[in-house]
Formats: C-alpha cells, sequence, structure tokens
C-alpha cells in the first residue's frame, strides 16, 4: 500500500476521533477504535487503558474547533503505521488553544486500522 493511502486511511481516523470529541461521541468511538490493550499517554501525565479513556471522555467537555497539521506518516511494516503531527484545539469560551505534539499508533486488523497507542506532548 501506498504511503498516501495509509496517510489519508489514518488521517481520516484522526479527524473521525477529533470529531467525536467535539461533539461528545469520544467514549464510543475510542471504545471502537482502540484495541484491547491499547493505551493512552495524555500532556498531564495520565497513562490511561481502554476502559479508562471510555469512563474519561463520557464525562469531557467538548473540544470546539481542532487542526491538525505537520503531519507525518511512519510505516513499520504492511500492518503498523504511526501518525505524528501537531494538534490545535479549543474548548468553549476564551481558554486558549491546547497545542500538541500528537503520535498515533496503529495496527491493521481483519476490521480495519485500530488504535494501539495515542501520545501528546504539549508545546506551550
Amino acid at each position: 500500500m501506498t504511503d498516501n493511502v495509509v496517510l489519508d486511511q489514518l488521517l481520516t481516523l484522526e479527524h473521525a476521533g477529533w470529531s467525536s470529541l467535539c461533539d461528545s461521541t469520544g467514549s464510543r468511538f475510542y471504545g471502537q477504535l482502540m484495541l484491547p490493550e491499547a493505551v493512552m499517554v495524555l500532556a498531564n501525565g495520565m497513562v490511561m487503558d481502554r476502559d479508562t479513556v471510555m469512563a474519561s471522555l463520557a464525562d469531557a467537555p467538548p473540544w470546539r474547533t481542532y487542526t491538525i497539521s505537520d503531519t507525518q506518516l511512519i510505516e513499520v511494516d504492511a500492518d503498523n503505521a504511526i501518525l505524528v503531527y501537531t494538534g490545535t484545539a479549543y474548548r468553549a469560551g476564551a481558554e486558549p488553544a491546547f497545542v500538541g505534539l500528537m503520535s498515533s499508533v496503529y495496527h491493521r486488523t481483519e476490521n480495519g486500522w485500530r488504535l494501539a497507542l495515542y501520545q501528546q506532548t504539549p508545546t506551550r
């Protein structure tokens, strides 16, 4: 598979994930996207397993809008790839934007790409 096809597939998943965080359906979306053993390493230093992510997102305030920029794809092999990008997100109100470097590690299964690891590093 060419880099552009994999990049498009993974960016589609990332945009769907961010959109789910904007419309408060993130718990369901990430519950389906994450592998059972997947974890998220968040900007605040927390490491959350899949069940904790789902519970946390059920009560999380929505993001108002987001952008994904500076994307980079690392194809490990035919079934494993890493998407690295800068994410900028805004919640409601006058709150400053959250800007972070994001890494999403995906594993291809018979049911499509699934998230194995997500990591955020704040830039400010």
